[in-house]
């Protein structure tokens, strides 16, 4: 047992507790404080994170770091703090009512066996705000929101720990001598730790409920939650498995990602704001994507965004692309210079960007989209006749090589370039020989 640096690790100074009189947090706070001395920690290297309710007041009793927060998030603060600094013992103190707030907290701390203590002070009630029921009331229990006795099952918290994985699971009572003993075992397990520890609730509970520390051992046995160490497991803490994967990722090349080196040049004076509008299918995203790495291989600033629904394989397909000789400070468009239609429902979506088109802009439409709302100069997208085989299943990269011919962004070099470049070899064969169609 190392020295102890502290007799005491609460703040006499702030005593007495606030507690109700006969109220057990103070039992399991002295029993926390004899935990630490046995350990003989630096105050300093403590951290006690508290969640809401009377459980909430007891990080001010001790002498160590404290963190207060939001009901039922005391687990997730414990979690970060730990991640952040390893080497701290952190300790959460939370109630019945946080444990049912953070349920989801709880449930994922265990399953992902993150290394902090979380002592559940568990008196069955929200004590603080008027003895409401709460997710570990027992059933037939009388409380204000109850008044006919509890109907719902009682949450088992242990049981629920142990069940998603966590590594230290007991369940103990404020009453057990033993208990500096078992939270001293929890907070040196490396991992999710837990006890519940059940407790009298002077104020509500035991008066409505005629319950002590007799019947409190007999609510274990009638609902076959039984005290002591419920598991203990050697599974690695999700702090240990971090730092490893950590080690590992470092020792690994670093991943080379796609350089676009200027090989062309281009002639643009301007910026050009382009929108291509189709459906989920057509790819429209691959197309955008194109047309700027083909502007970024002749040295050109760019910037491309895309937009679709959820469903992602129904529905539009937008792609917006910004080409610039100088750099993109805005990605979005507010008015396209050209807007191109390749599906009733890209020209649908876009139907307020090509409205607020001006006559010096340019909408082009495939077949049977013309006739668009807009004071734009509007053209078809008259592709090569050996090129009308590839509309069902490539119009979106016959509307890059379209676009490329008509505005004379860069050389169609560098749009073929870019297909090599970004593209998978098998959607590159494809997507050449669709180009080549502007060759012939």
């Amino acid at each position: 047992m190392a020295e102890p640096v502290l007799d005491t690790y609460i703040a006499e100074e702030n005593l007495p507790y606030e507690f109700c009189p006969g109220c057990s947090h103070g039992k399991v706070l002295g029993a926390l404080s004899d935990s630490l001395k046995q350990q003989g920690l630096d105050p300093t290297e403590v951290v006690i994170v508290t969640d809401i309710g009377c459980v909430g007041l007891s990080d001010k009793y001790f002498v160590t770091h404290a963190f207060h927060g939001l009901h039922g998030r005391a687990i997730t603060y414990a979690s970060g703090i730990k991640m952040q600094n390893p080497d701290l013992k952190v300790v959460v103190l939370i109630g019945d009512g946080g444990c049912g707030i953070g349920g989801h907290h709880l449930l994922n701390a265990a399953r992902m066996n993150t290394d902090v203590a979380v002592l559940v002070f568990n008196n069955f009630n929200f004590g603080m705000t008027g003895g409401q029921h709460s997710v570990t009331t027992p059933m037939d229990s009388i409380t204000p929101t109850t008044s006919l006795g509890s109907t719902d099952a009682p949450m088992d918290i242990a049981g629920t720990a142990k069940v998603n994985g966590g590594g230290f699971i007991a369940r103990a009572t404020a009453f057990d001598k033993d208990l500096p003993d078992m939270i001293t075992k929890a907070m040196n397990h490396d991992g999710f730790s837990l006890i519940d520890i059940w407790e009298l609730c002077t104020a509500y509970y035991v008066v409505r409920n005629d319950f002590g520390r007799k019947e409190m051992m007999g609510y274990m046995d009638s609902m076959n939650m039984e005290s002591g160490m419920l598991q203990e497991t050697d599974r690695p803490s999700f702090q240990t498995s971090y730092k490893h994967m950590q080690t590992q990722a470092s020792e690994q090349k670093p991943m080379s990602g796609l350089v676009l080196e200027t090989k062309f040049s281009s002639d643009l004076d301007k910026p050009i704001r382009i929108v291509l509008a189709g459906a989920a299918g057509q790819k429209v995203v691959s197309a955008g994507n194109l047309l700027a790495s083909a502007a970024t291989l002749s040295g050109l600033w760019t910037s491309r965004r895309a937009d679709f629904p959820i469903t992602i394989q129904t529905g539009f397909s937008v792609a917006e692309v910004v080409i610039s000789p100088e750099p993109v400070l805005y990605s979005g468009i507010i008015k396209p210079d050209v807007a191109v239609l390749i599906a009733p429902e890209g020209k649908a979506k876009i139907a307020r960007l090509t409205k607020a088109m001006e006559e010096t802009d340019t909408v082009y439409y495939a077949e049977g989209l013309g006739d668009v709302d807009s004071v734009a100069t509007q053209l078809p997208l008259n592709f090569p006749e050996s090129a009308k085989k590839e509309l069902r299943k490539n119009i979106s990269a016959l509307a890059a090589g379209y676009l490329t011919k008509q505005l004379n962004l860069f050389p169609f070099e560098a749009l073929k370039e870019a297909v090599r470049q970004i593209q998978k070899p098998k959607i590159a064969e494809i997507n050449l020989g669709v180009l080549a169609h502007f060759e012939n």
